[in-house]
C-alpha cells in the first residue's frame, strides 16, 4: 500500500508472497485522536454545520465524529444510473448505485437519482430523496438539474452511460454554468482514460508499457497501419464504448475491413485503437482505490483463466491471482497504483494488464476510471464495498476515515486479504439464441455471471458450474460425453464458452495431456493441472454420496467466513460460504456456528 499522508498513523508494510493470499496487507499502529472542540454532539463547523458526534478525548476511531472532514460545499448529489440492462452493463451497476445512495444518505446528504430503468433496486423510493425514471439523454438530465439544482454530480457509478453523460454535461459548460461540480473523476481524467491517444500518451509519460498501437479516425489510416506496421492479426478497440462493442480481433483481410468499419461507426467520437495482437498472454486485473489526499490501495487482484483475446466479461475469472510469482504480482500492483495516482481519480478504478507468461514483459490494456463490472465481483469476493467507499471518498472522506464495514474495528485503508479462492463463471444466452456464434473474442457476449467461493480452485470451479445452471453438477457435460474423440479434440482448439468442458473430456479420455492443451489454448498449465486433478479424483472414487442435489465431488461440510482480513481481526458483520472437508477428510472449524455462538454470549 502507498500511504502519502496522515501522520496520525505509524505504518509497517508487509506483503504476503503466497499467491493464494496474493493481495498485499498493511498493518497500522493507531495513535489516539484528540477532542474536536465542543461536547460530543454539538454543532461542528468542520462538518458543514451538520450535527455529528465529535471524537471524545482518547477515542481511537479515525472515522467517527468531527475527524471526518466532509466537503462542506456538498449538500445535494445527483447520481446517474446505468439505464437499461444490456450486455456489459447489467445488475452490477444497480448494486453500485444502491451502495452509493445508502452511503450518501447515511452522512446526511440529499440524493437525487436519475435512471431510465424502473426494474432496479436503486429506483426504490427508499433509496433516494428524489427519483426520476426518465430517458438518459443529455436534454433530459439538463432539465432535471435545472429543476432540482444539485450542487454535485457523481459520475463514476452509472457505468459507461453515466460517465459519457457526465462528460458531455461538463464539456458543454452546462455544469459550470449551473454551479454543479463533478465528483469522482474530472473531465480531464475521464478523457485520459477513455480517449485512446491521450491514454497512450499518459502511459508513455509515466513509463508504463503499452501494446504497439495507433489511434485512427479513418478507415484508410487503420488499414495502412496494419499493413505497414504491425501486420495481422490485429485488435480493434473503439473509443468510448462498453463491453468491447464494435471491436474484435482481425485475422484476415475480410475481418479487418468489417471490424474497422464497424468500430468507427460504433465509437461516439468515431475513433478506434488499432493494436498489435498479443493473444496468448495472461490477462490480469486490479481494483484500486484512491482518495483526495493521494492515499492508494489495491482492493483485489483478479486473473482470467482464458488468455488475452477473450473479453474479461466472457472469461472465467479467479481472485486473487493464482499463477503469478511474487515479483510479477508486485510489478503489476505497483503499475496499477502508479496509474490511478497519475489519473488523480478519487474513488475506484479498474486496471487491466497483459503479462507475457514467458518473461516479465507486460503491457497496460486499458483503465476504467469508474466502478466497473469487476468492481461488483471484487466487492463480493473480498467483503470490501467498493461503490460505498468510492461514494464517500467523492464527498470528501479519506480512506483512513472510512470504517471497514465488516470488522468495524479497522479502516478502509486496510487492503483486504483472501484466505480462499473465488471463481467467476459467465452465463451465456446461447440456449435462447441457438444460431448465434459461440466463438468468443474481444466483444462481450455474456449476459450474466455467477460467483463461487471455496478453499481451493477445484472446489470453487465446480460450485460455479453448478451455480450457472448448465444442467450438470460437474465438468462432465452430458452432450460432450456422447461425442467422438475427434470432435472433442476439435472443440479444445475452438475458443467458445464450452471449451473448459472439452478440456475436461480430453483429459478424462487421455486424448491430450496438459502440455498439448496448453500449446493450443495458451491457458496456464496451473489451471489445466487443477482440471486434471478433478479428473483423477473422480477416477479414484472421490465422488461423494448423493447429497440430495446429485453426487458432488466436493460436498459442503462446513462454513467459513469472509471478513476482509483472513481472521486477523474479529468481524462483526461477516458473511459465510460453504466448503468441503480437506483431502484428508478433515472438516475444520465451522466458523458460522462459532460466530453465532459468540453473538449469543455477547447478547447475554
Amino acid at each position: 500500500m502507498t500511504f502519502t499522508k496522515k501522520s496520525d498513523f505509524a505504518i509497517v508494510n508487509s506483503v504476503k508472497g503466497d499467491t493464494i493470499l496474493g493481495d498485499g496487507v498493511a498493518f497500522f499502529v493507531q495513535k489516539t485522536w484528540g477532542r474536536c472542540g465542543g461536547d460530543n454532539r454539538k454543532h461542528c463547523p468542520r462538518r458543514g454545520g451538520r450535527r455529528q458526534p465529535c471524537a471524545a478525548e482518547g477515542e481511537t476511531s479515525p472515522y467517527e465524529g468531527a475527524k471526518m472532514p466532509l466537503n462542506s460545499n456538498i449538500h445535494k448529489v445527483m447520481i446517474i444510473g446505468s439505464g437499461p440492462i444490456i450486455i456489459g452493463q447489467a445488475a452490477e451497476f444497480d448494486y453500485a448505485g444502491n451502495q452509493a445512495c445508502r452511503a450518501l444518505k447515511s452522512v446526511g446528504l440529499e440524493v437525487c437519482l436519475v435512471n431510465s430503468n424502473p426494474a432496479t433496486l436503486m429506483t426504490d423510493k427508499s433509496m433516494a430523496d428524489e427519483i426520476y425514471i426518465e430517458p438518459l439523454t443529455l436534454r433530459t438530465v439538463e432539465r432535471i438539474i435545472e429543476k432540482e439544482k444539485p450542487d454535485s454530480l457523481l459520475s463514476t457509478l452509472g457505468g459507461q452511460t453515466g460517465l459519457t453523460l457526465s462528460m458531455e454535461l461538463a464539456k458543454s459548460g452546462f455544469l459550470e454554468s449551473h454551479g454543479v461540480q463533478l465528483l469522482g473523476a474530472v473531465p480531464e481524467t475521464i478523457d485520459k482514460a477513455e480517449d485512446r491517444q491521450l491514454f497512450k500518451d499518459m502511459m508513455e509519460k509515466i513509463g508504463e508499457p503499452v501494446i504497439p498501437s495507433k489511434v485512427v479516425t479513418t478507415y484508410e489510416d487503420a488499414v495502412d497501419f496494419v499493413h505497414n506496421e504491425i501486420g495481422l492479426p490485429a485488435i480493434i478497440r473503439p473509443a468510448f464504448t462498453l463491453g468491447g462493442t464494435g471491436g474484435g480481433i482481425c485475422r484476415t483481410e475480410a475481418e479487418l475491413d468489417e471490424i474497422v468499419r464497424n468500430g468507427l461507426h460504433r465509437s461516439p467520437i468515431h475513433q478506434i485503437l488499432v493494436e498489435k495482437c498479443i493473444a496468448g498472454w495472461k490477462e490480469i486485473e486490479f481494483e484500486v482505490m484512491r482518495d483526495s489526499t493521494g492515499n492508494v490501495i489495491t482492493v483485489c487482484s483478479m486473473e482470467n483463466v482464458d488468455p488475452v483475446g477473450v473479453h474479461t466479461g466472457d472469461s472465467i475469472v479467479v481472485a486473487p491471482t493464482l499463477t503469478l510469482a511474487d515479483k510479477e504480482y508486485q510489478m503489476l500492483r505497483t503499475a496499477a497504483l502508479n496509474i490511478i495516482s497519475e489519473l488523480k481519480i478519487e474513488g475506484g478504478c479498474n486496471c487491466q494488464f497483459a503479462l507475457n507468461p514467458d518473461s516479465f514483459e507486460y503491457a497496460v490494456i486499458e483503465v476504467n476510471p469508474r466502478v466497473s463490472r469487476s468492481s461488483a465481483l471484487a466487492s463480493k469476493a473480498t467483503g470490501y464495498p467498493i461503490a460505498k467507499v468510492a461514494a464517500l471518498i467523492a464527498v470528501g472522506f479519506t480512506l483512513d476515515e472510512i470504517p471497514n464495514f465488516v470488522t468495524k474495528k479497522t479502516a478502509a485503508c486496510f487492503e483486504p486479504v483472501l484466505d480462499y479462492v473465488v471463481v467467476k463463471m459467465p452465463k451465456f444466452p446461447f440456449d435462447k439464441f441457438v444460431y448465434a456464434a459461440r466463438k468468443l473474442g474481444t466483444q462481450m457476449k455474456a449476459t450474466g455471471e455467477v460467483m463461487a467461493i471455496g478453499q481451493s480452485f477445484e472446489e470453487a470451479l465446480l460450485k460455479a458450474v453448478r451455480g450457472a445452471e448448465l444442467k450438470t453438477s460437474s465438468l462432465d457435460l452430458p452432450v460432450f460425453a456422447r461425442e467422438s474423440d475427434d470432435k472433442i479434440i476439435t472443440r479444445v482448439g475452438q475458443c467458445t464458452d464450452q471449451r473448459i468442458f472439452a478440456i475436461y473430456q480430453a483429459l478424462k479420455r487421455n486424448l491430450m495431456d496438459v502440455e498439448q492443451i496448453h500449446s493450443i489454448t495458451k491457458i496456464d498449465r496451473w489451471f489445466l493441472w487443477k482440471i486434471e486433478k478433478i479428473v483423477q479424483r473422480e477416477k479414484h472414487g472421490g465422488v461423494a454420496a448423493d447429497t440430495g442435489r446429485g453426487n458432488l465431488l466436493y460436498p459442503p461440510c462446513s462454513f467459513k467466513m469472509v471478513d476482509t482480513c483472513a481472521g486477523e481481526f474479529a468481524a462483526e458483520t461477516p458473511y459465510f460460504y460453504s466448503t468441503s472437508c480437506t483431502a484428508d477428510g478433515i472438516v475444520g472449524e465451522n466458523e458460522a456456528a462459532a460466530y453465532l455462538e459468540e453473538q449469543k454470549v455477547a447478547q447475554k
